[in-house]
């Protein structure tokens, strides 16, 4: 069974214990002023945001078709039977077309590294092979990150929803979005008050890609796409340096 993570944010402290074990598990810094910084970056690869007087949390969402790995040229990115979305910086050849693809602005780039990588959450894959959970959700004090079985953390949040209706926003965040995410949410507010996107794709976005392609003559597919492409990535590139230079 495909592994998941569901956040609540009904219940987050905004404590940051995750981001401190997610740090340890990744052997990064972690201190006071990276605490405070609310936003994932090649440093943080997740981060507690303040939304008033609520919390939300960021990491890679590890979508059940993800775009990041359609469009990586060499397979640097792929999508596990477990769940997790894992990256092998040996196959990268530093493209940072998964920058420019991923819908939620998840993947970071090493810009000041002399052998930079990207670099984003994994869900922990290697501890969960292990059968042991998520280094957050193992964190979390009072389980408002939770790992499990996808199916049956759905159920569960289909059961709180219905328990406390008068508590929760009543939408599953991630259960269609993209074509379904590995991290899904519970609100108490309209998920666009704890800053999450809600203007996304609710189909899988590789699967929108080529039923567009699917579309175009072959005798004028290759020019239009190119250039298509060029036009596409260079106002993502754009976009991305932008939101790049807001992280730092």
């Amino acid at each position: 069974m495909s592994k998941s993570i569901l956040y609540d944010s009904t219940l987050c402290i905004g404590c940051k214990a995750c981001e401190g074990a997610c740090a340890e598990r990744w052997g990064l810094p972690y201190n006071d002023r990276i605490a405070a910084e609310e936003k994932i970056s090649a440093h943080k690869l997740t981060a507690i945001e303040t939304h008033g007087e609520r919390f939300s949390r960021r990491l890679c969402m590890h979508c059940e078709e993800p775009a990041c790995a359609s469009v990586c040229p060499v397979g640097a990115l792929q999508k596990t039977a477990l769940g997790p979305v894992v990256y092998d910086p040996d196959k990268c050849m530093g493209c940072r077309y998964c920058l420019q693809a991923c819908a939620f602005q998840v993947p970071s780039y090493e810009w000041n590294s002399r052998l930079p990588r990207m670099r984003k959450c994994d869900m922990c894959y290697e501890r969960q092979t292990r059968g042991e959970p998520t280094a957050c959700s193992a964190a979390c004090p009072v389980g408002a990150t939770k790992c499990g079985d996808r199916d049956a953390l759905v159920a569960e949040a289909r059961q709180r929803i219905a328990a406390k209706p008068g508590a929760y926003y009543p939408k599953i965040y991630g259960l269609n979005e993209v074509g379904g995410t590995s991290v899904l949410y519970l609100s108490a507010v309209p998920f666009e008050q704890i800053g999450l996107r809600t203007n996304v794709p609710q189909g899988p976005l590789p699967a929108l890609t080529w039923r567009v392609l699917e579309l175009v003559p072959d005798v004028v597919s290759t020019g239009s796409v190119l250039l298509g492409g060029i036009w596409w990535i260079t106002n993502r590139r754009a976009e991305v340096a932008k939101a790049e230079g807001k992280r730092k």
